[in-house]
C-alpha cells in the first residue's frame, strides 16, 4: 500500500462498524458474538491491503501495550541470559513481548531505563535491581503497574519477589568442603550491598563460626576490567598461602579465579578446593569439574510469569504482595573433594 489505511476506512469498505473491525482484530469475536462469516471477510481483508493496526493508539484505546519491561545485571551472564530466555518464551505465549536491558549495577543508569520504560507505557516491570531506585519503583506501583524483583530484594521497598535461599545454599557449601577436609575456607565476592551477596557472605561468616575455624574475606568490585579481578584474586591467593579451599560467590568470578590459580600453578582440589554459586556449562566441561550451586532457573522463570501474570489479568484480585523463596541444587564434582 502507497497510504496507510486506518480501521475506519477498512470498515467502510466492508460495510460494518469500527468497532466490529477492531473486536475481531483484536481477538475478541467470539466474545461478541461476530460471525465467522463476518470476522473471516475482515481478515481476509486486512491481510490483503496489509493493514497494520496502530500500536499506540491501540495501547491509548486499551490502556495495554502488551510488553514488559525486564531489567538485569547483564544479559550476557549465564544465569541472567537463561531466566530472560524462559521469561521471553512464557510472555509470548501468553501474548506478551519483553524489552531487556542490561543495568550493570549502575543506579543512573537503571534510572534512565526505568524512564525510557514508563514513555513507551510498558505493562509490568521485572527487575534484579541495585541499590537507589526504591523512589522511582514506589512510583510506579503507585501508578498501578506490577513491579517484580528477582534474585535480589529491595528492604524498604514492598513488593512480589521471587528468591533463592541464598543464605542456606552458601552454607551448605561451606558445608561440603569441611567435611572433605579442608580448614581455612576463603569467600571471594563483589564489594556490594546487594541483598544476595550479604546473604551469602552471611551463611559463609556463620558457618565457620559454628565450627571455630578461620574467615578468608575478598571483596572485589563490580567494575574492575577482567584483568584486574585475575590480578586480585591471584594476589590475595598468594599473600594468603594457608588457604586450602575458596567459595566463589558468582559463576564470573570463579571463571577469573580459574586463570588466577592457573597462573600460580596450583592444583584443584590437592592444592586447593573450588565451590562456586550459579552453575555454568564451563564449570563440567573443567578438568577437574567444579561443584556448583545451581539455582533452579526453569522454576525461577516460571514463578515470575506466573505471579506477573496473575497481576496483569487480574488487578483487583491480586493485591497481596508475595515472596517466593525457591531451594539451590548443590551439585557435587571434582573440586571439593579430596578423595
Amino acid at each position: 500500500m502507497e497510504k496507510k489505511i486506518s480501521i475506519i476506512e477498512v470498515a467502510k469498505r466492508l460495510d460494518v462498524s469500527p468497532t466490529t473491525v477492531s473486536f475481531i482484530l483484536n481477538g475478541r469475536s467470539k466474545e461478541k458474538r461476530i460471525s465467522d462469516e463476518i470476522r473471516d471477510k475482515v481478515l481476509k481483508f486486512v491481510e490483503e491491503i496489509g493493514y497494520k493496526p496502530n500500536s499506540l493508539a491501540r495501547s491509548l484505546r486499551t490502556g495495554k501495550t502488551n510488553t514488559i519491561a525486564l531489567m538485569v545485571e547483564s544479559i550476557s551472564d549465564p544465569f541472567f541470559g537463561h531466566i530472560a530466555r524462559n521469561i521471553e518464551e512464557k510472555a509470548y505465549k501468553s501474548g506478551y513481548k519483553i524489552l531487556y536491558s542490561s543495568t550493570g549495577n549502575n543506579t543512573e543508569k537503571t534510572k534512565e531505563f526505568l524512564k525510557m520504560y514508563e514513555e513507551r507505557h510498558v505493562d509490568a516491570y521485572i527487575i534484579a535491581a541495585p541499590e537507589g531506585i526504591e523512589g522511582e519503583l514506589q512510583a510506579i506501583i503507585n501508578s498501578g503497574k506490577p513491579v517484580l524483583l528477582f534474585d535480589r530484594y529491595l528492604k524498604d521497598l514492598k513488593t512480589d519477589t521471587i528468591l533463592v535461599d541464598n543464605y542456606q545454599s552458601t552454607a551448605k557449601a561451606v558445608e561440603e568442603l569441611i567435611q572433605s577436609g579442608f580448614k581455612n575456607i576463603a569467600f571471594i565476592t563483589l564489594d556490594s550491598l546487594q541483598s544476595q551477596m550479604n546473604d551469602r557472605l552471611l551463611g559463609y561468616e556463620e558457618t565457620l563460626k559454628k565450627h571455630k575455624l578461620p574467615q578468608y574475606l575478598k571483596e572485589i568490585s563490580y567494575d574492575f576490567p577482567p584483568e584486574k579481578v585475575t590480578a586480585h584474586i591471584e594476589a590475595f591467593l598468594q599473600r594468603r598461602g594457608e588457604i586450602d579451599a575458596v567459595v566463589f560467590a558468582t559463576n564470573y568470578l570463579c571463571v577469573y579465579g580459574l586463570k588466577a590459580i592457573e597462573k600460580l600453578g596450583l592444583i584443584i582440589p590437592k592444592d586447593l578446593g573450588i565451590v562456586v554459586f550459579d552453575d555454568q556449562d564451563l564449570f563440567e566441561l573443567y578438568k577437574p569439574q567444579i561443584t556448583a550451586i545451581a539455582q533452579p532457573i526453569e522454576e525461577i522463570a516460571n514463578q515470575i510469569i506466573s505471579l506477573l501474570l496473575n497481576k496483569l489479568n487480574n488487578p483487583v484480585k491480586t493485591k497481596k504482595i508475595q515472596t517466593i523463596v525457591l531451594n539451590a541444587e548443590m551439585i557435587i564434582r571434582g573440586s571439593s573433594s579430596r578423595a
